[in-house]
C-alpha cells in the first residue's frame, strides 16, 4: 500500500471564482482503449452538451490507453479541430493509470471522468460538478443504485453491481452506494492529496479512491443517474471482479493496520459547521463530550446488563468488578476510536493499560459505594443497589472523561503548517499531448 507523501492538510473548501475566458474550470477525461467506433460520437456529443448547458469554460481530454486501432488518429483529429479538446497518448493500459496521469497534470480546479459509451445521461453532469464548484463537496459520484435512478441493464450486471457494493459495505464499511459507475468528479486540491495514496491502476481505482476519501472524512456527493447498459462493453467481468476482490482485501488490511496517513486529507478546523468556534470552550471539546456521552450511555447499559447477569451467580462485589472490567475494556476501545479519533493499532495496548488504571479508580468508587450501602443496610434491595451504582458510575464517568482527555488520549498535535501550493505533477511516463488550434 502506498505511503507516498502528499501536500498535507487540505485548505478550506471555497466557491470557485469565475475565471477568465478560455481558462477551463472543468476538465472531463474520457479514458479509451480501442474505441474508434464510439470516440467521435462521444466527444462531439459531450462538447455540444457542455457548450449548451455549462456556464464555465471547460476542456475534454481524451486519455488513450495504448490503443492499437484507429483511436489515436481520431483523437488527434478531434484535438486539432476543436480548441477545447486535448489528446493524451499513454503507452500503458489501465483506467486508473490514465486518470491518475491526466488528473495529476491538469490545471482545471474540477476534474471529472466519464465512460466513452455515454451510458450515463449527460443531464447529470452539471448536478455532478456543481457541489464541487460551490465548495460544498470534495468528490461527486453518479449512482445507478439510488432509488430515483433509472437504469436499463441485464440481470447479470445488476446482480454483480449490487453484490459488489454489498461486499464493500460489509468489509470496508463503505457508505456510498455505487463504486463502479463511470461518472465521477473531484476537486483538484483533493486529487493532489488523495491520488498518491491510491495504489490501483485498473478498475479498482475508483473504489480505492472513494474508500480512502470516506475514511478520511471527505464529503462525497451522490447524484442519481439515468443509465443504459452498453451491450458491446469490452469489460471482462470475471477478471475485473477478481481484481476488485483482491483490492478490497489489500485496502482493508491497510486500514486495519493503520498504515495509511489519512490525516493528511483532513480539512482544517472550522470548515465543518459542527466545528464552529464556541466561546470559552476549547476546540474539539464539544464534539468529544457528545461522543463520550453516547459511548458512556451505551457502556452503562452494557455494565448494568452484565452486573445483573453476574449477580445471579455470585456476590455483589465480584459481579460489580467483573462487569466493570469488561465494560471498561469496551469503553476504552470505543472512546479511542469514536470520541478521540485515534486510528490504527499504534498505542492500543498502552491505551488499554491506562484505561485499566481509570477502571481501578471507577472500581474504587463503585465498590466503596456498595460497601457503604452494605454497612448501612444488612440486606439492601436489588433496586437500591442499582440506584447506588448508577450514581457512583455517573461520578466515575465524569472523572473518566477528564482522565481520558488529559492523560490517556491527550491532543499533542502541533498546528499544521500552511502547505505551499503544489505545482501540477509531471506526467509519470512519456506522453504525447496535442491540443486544438488556439484561434
Amino acid at each position: 500500500m502506498r505511503t507516498d507523501s502528499s501536500p498535507g492538510t487540505l485548505p478550506a473548501r471555497e466557491h470557485l471564482p469565475a475565471t477568465a475566458a478560455g481558462t477551463p474550470v472543468l476538465d472531463v477525461v474520457i479514458p479509451v482503449y480501442n474505441e474508434e467506433k464510439d470516440l467521435r460520437r462521444c466527444v462531439l456529443g459531450l462538447r455540444e452538451h457542455l457548450a449548451r448547458t455549462f456556464p464555465y469554460a471547460f476542456r475534454v481530454t481524451i486519455a488513450d490507453n495504448a490503443s492499437t486501432d484507429g483511436t489515436p488518429l481520431i483523437a488527434a483529429e478531434l484535438a486539432a479541430r476543436h480548441p477545447d479538446v486535448t489528446n493524451v497518448r499513454l503507452e500503458r493500459k489501465g483506467r486508473g493509470h490514465a486518470l491518475r496521469t491526466v488528473w495529476s497534470a491538469s490545471d482545471a480546479p474540477v476534474l471529472a471522468y466519464m465512460d466513452v459509451d455515454l451510458s450515463t445521461d449527460l443531464n447529470a453532469l452539471l448536478p455532478l460538478v456543481a457541489p464541487l464548484i460551490s465548495g460544498h463537496s470534495d468528490l461527486a459520484i453518479g449512482s445507478r443504485l439510488s432509488r430515483t435512478s433509472r437504469v436499463v441493464r441485464g440481470p447479470k450486471r445488476e446482480f454483480i453491481s449490487r453484490a459488489y457494493n454489498l461486499i464493500l459495505r460489509g468489509s470496508l464499511q463503505a457508505r456510498f452506494s455505487d463504486a463502479q459507475c463511470g461518472f465521477k468528479a473531484i476537486r483538484r486540491e483533493v486529487a493532489q492529496a488523495l491520488l498518491p495514496l491510491v495504489e490501483d491502476t485498473g478498475w479498482f481505482f475508483d473504489t480505492e479512491m472513494l474508500v480512502l476519501a470516506e475514511r478520511a472524512g471527505l464529503r462525497i456527493h451522490e447524484v442519481p443517474v439515468d443509465w443504459v447498459d452498453d451491450p458491446d462493453s469490452t469489460v471482462r467481468i470475471v477478471r475485473t471482479a477478481t481484481d476488485d476482490l483482491k483490492g478490497v482485501w489489500r485496502v482493508g488490511r491497510a486500514l486495519t493496520t493503520g498504515s495509511l496517513p489519512l490525516d493528511r486529507l483532513a480539512r482544517p478546523f472550522g470548515d465543518d459547521p459542527r466545528d464552529r468556534e464556541i466561546t470559552d470552550v476549547p476546540k474539539g471539546l464539544a464534539r468529544q463530550l457528545v461522543g463520550f456521552c453516547v459511548v458512556g450511555g451505551l457502556s452503562t447499559l452494557f455494565y448494568l446488563l452484565l452486573y445483573s447477569l453476574f449477580r445471579q451467580f455470585g456476590g455483589s462485589q465480584a459481579a460489580n468488578a467483573l462487569a466493570l472490567l469488561l465494560s471498561a475494556l469496551a469503553n476504552t476501545a470505543a472512546n479511542r476510536r469514536l470520541t478521540f479519533g485515534v486510528r490504527g493499532r499504534g498505542g492500543a495496548v498502552r491505551h488499554q493499560a491506562q484505561g485499566l488504571v481509570v477502571f481501578a479508580i471507577g472500581l474504587a468508587l463503585t465498590s466503596g459505594s456498595l460497601a457503604a450501602l452494605n454497612a448501612a443496610t444488612t440486606s439492601p434491595a436489588h433496586t437500591t443497589e442499582i440506584a447506588v451504582l448508577v450514581v457512583a458510575n455517573l461520578a466515575a464517568t465524569v472523572l473518566r472523561f477528564l482522565l481520558f482527555r488529559a492523560w490517556v488520549f491527550p491532543d499533542r498535535r502541533d498546528p499544521a503548517p500552511v502547505p505551499a501550493p503544489a505545482a501540477p505533477a509531471a506526467l509519470s511516463e512519456p506522453t504525447t499531448i496535442s491540443t486544438g488550434d488556439p484561434r
